[in-house]
């Protein structure tokens, strides 16, 4: 008889991120006629709906991690308590659940100082809840069976800040929705801008990510938009995708240097694959990503990147995209000058994009979770 399987992590649901990679092991397990244990705050309904999937939420109270993390931990150690005597495989995020399990890494909280804007209070709970998140994590990881990195640079943090042996680690890289982010049709492409209200052929760039502090680097992104404006010449525009408490902040600061009409802002949105049909280039000069899977997405649009050389997702960019690599994210005068280099030679861009785009699209969900699934039954009792 297949032993069952326990997944314990934040959310399941396919609306991006971590959250649409535990999603996509877990209903490839239910695909593959698995029992499936699911040990969550949020589970996509289309999981629930799978006779060999058992879902038991856990409440978030107030919609906060900081007091939702400990409830899941202890409802991740009950179910794996109960499961252990059937010999369960287990997965667990981070520091969400400290079980003698493998660890699947999204996030290294240890790798990453956050800046967060905003009132004393505000500032000194997320103190508080990195210092909770570390802690947790350290100890999580410090158990694990073997961990698994959404990157190598994830797995270099993992080793290098945790001192996790490094062949207790295995890096298995993020797969795609290629139905979902297709290279649109030139018709789709119309009807995305459109619903933008785009009008022509005017450039448009795209920003996605949560503006609840600095880690994306937004704060450098709109530094280096204000330089561009500058330019007479400069004729793209930007959208911004995400919402965050610091959201209101940088709609005021945009209408104060009077680039409304070039910098806009669109707050949470579940349609990014066709924000993503609209645009012709997106930039992420984030200060931490262990991998990108905003940028990888967009790239599996065709649809070139700006990013950070440091993002896990760089790791399989091509020597012809190394232009496009951010070195300083804190740099905006060569964020400006990485935009200016995408803005002088469109065609080209494109063009040099559509080989890894390729290769992201013919890389499917089912076959990140099936390397997953061999990495933790080779490394199970």
């Amino acid at each position: 008889m297949a032993k069952p399987w326990l997944l314990v992590a934040g959310d399941f649901t396919p609306l991006g991120g971590m959250d649409r990679a535990n999603h996509a092991l877990a209903l490839y397990l239910a695909s593959t006629g698995r029992r499936v244990h699911v040990v969550t705050h949020w589970a996509w309904p289309d999981l629930a709906s799978r006779p060999t999937v058992s879902v038991h939420l856990v409440r978030r109270p107030f919609g906060r991690h900081l007091f939702g993390r400990p409830l899941l931990a202890a409802a991740g150690r009950r179910e794996w308590r109960r499961l252990h005597a059937d010999g369960a495989r287990v997965v667990v995020n981070g520091g969400n659940c400290p079980v003698i399990a493998a660890n699947w890494v999204h996030y290294l909280h240890a790798a990453h100082d956050p800046v967060v804007a905003g009132s004393i209070a505000r500032r000194a709970r997320r103190a508080f809840t990195d210092r909770q998140d570390r802690q947790a994590e350290r100890d999580a990881l410090g158990r694990a069976t073997v961990v698994i990195c959404n990157s190598r640079r994830t797995q270099a943090d993992v080793v290098e800040r945790l001192g996790v042996p490094a062949d207790r680690t295995r890096v298995v890289y993020y797969g795609s929705d290629a139905d979902v982010f297709a290279r649109p049709t030139a018709n789709e492409r119309l009807d995305a801008r459109r619903a933008l209200g785009v009008s022509g052929d005017r450039p448009l760039v795209g920003f996605v990510g949560a503006l609840g502090d600095r880690r994306k680097a937004f704060d450098s992104v709109f530094a280096a938009w204000v330089d561009c404006c500058r330019d007479p010449r400069w004729d793209a525009d930007l959208v911004v995708v995400g919402a965050g408490a610091e959201l209101p902040a940088w709609r005021e600061r945009v209408a104060a240097v009077g680039l409304t009409a070039r910098m806009r802002f669109l707050g949470f949105r579940e349609d990014v694959p066709k924000i993503l049909a609209a645009v012709d280039a997106i930039v992420h000069p984030a200060r931490y990503e262990a991998y990108g899977l905003s940028v990888h997405e967009a790239i599996c649009r065709g649809v070139p990147a700006v990013v950070s050389r440091s993002a896990g997702v760089a790791e399989l960019y091509p020597a012809g995209l190394a232009d496009l690599l951010i070195d300083d994210p804190e740099d905006a005068g060569e964020i400006a000058s990485r935009l200016q280099t995408w803005r002088s030679r469109l065609e080209h861009w494109r063009d040099q994009t559509e080989p890894l785009s390729a290769a992201l699209r013919a890389r499917p969900w089912s076959t990140m979770a099936a390397e997953i699934v061999d990495v933790v039954d080779r490394n199970s009792a």
